[in-house]
């Protein structure tokens, strides 16, 4: 790994938010077998995709140390990734499932799970260091994916962009000053899935674009 993607790295005993470092140090007394840590990014340096999400869930990233693994929106986003060739092997919940993300990377706005997954504003700003860091060492990143307004705000915020010039909403498509597009996509969680806020069909179509403007950019 390189000295770029290392700083893009939170220690395991991360100490800048008091919230979360209590909720880490209370999970791992109740589950001293998940990984209670800093989740690092999963996918490769070369990612001409960079998909980030809001923050590991409790019982999926939280507990497995991958990012969406374990978990309701992770069996949705790797199954997607999968249908549109950003991912090869199979998924099955675990760190150690033999899955591959190709062309693509998933990282998260905040590293550390939060309770009730809902970040404080001061966490993701603090927690933006890290992805600021991370974006300066993905030289071949070309699309953003974010999942959510919190993790579409987070990536403004650390390529230093007015939120008003980039507002939020599903299946938009944003040029970036600095070559790259910021696309958004509610986020694949059951809450959103089971309400009908995302169904599978809406989530696959920001895929197929995405895809498509990748293989343009390429060709």
């Amino acid at each position: 790994m390189s000295l770029a993607l290392r700083l893009a790295l939170p220690p395991d005993d991360c100490p800048l938010c008091p919230r979360l470092v209590g909720f880490r140090g209370a999970q791992r007394k109740a589950h001293p077998d998940w990984h209670n840590a800093p989740v690092p990014p999963f996918g490769e340096p070369s990612a001409k995709l960079l998909i980030v999400g809001l923050a590991p869930g409790l019982r999926g990233a939280n507990r497995t140390g991958r990012p969406f693994t374990g978990d309701y929106a992770g069996d949705l986003l790797y199954a997607t990734l999968h249908k549109f060739g950003f991912a090869t092997g199979h998924y099955a919940g675990r760190p150690d499932d033999g899955l591959r993300l190709e062309r693509a990377r998933i990282t998260n706005a905040v590293r550390c799970v939060p309770p009730q997954n809902k970040p404080e504003t001061g966490e993701i700003a603090a927690c933006r260091r890290f992805l600021v860091a991370e974006l300066n060492a993905l030289p071949n990143v070309r699309v953003v994916l974010a999942l959510g307004a919190i993790a579409h705000h987070a990536v403004l915020a650390a390529k230093e962009l007015r939120r008003a010039a980039y507002p939020f909403a599903h299946a938009a498509l944003h040029q970036l000053p600095d070559g790259v597009l910021l696309a958004d996509s509610y986020h694949c969680s059951r809450l959103n899935t089971n309400t009908g806020t995302l169904t599978r069909e809406m989530f696959e179509a920001v895929f197929a674009t995405l895809k498509e403007r990748l293989e343009l950019r390429s060709g």
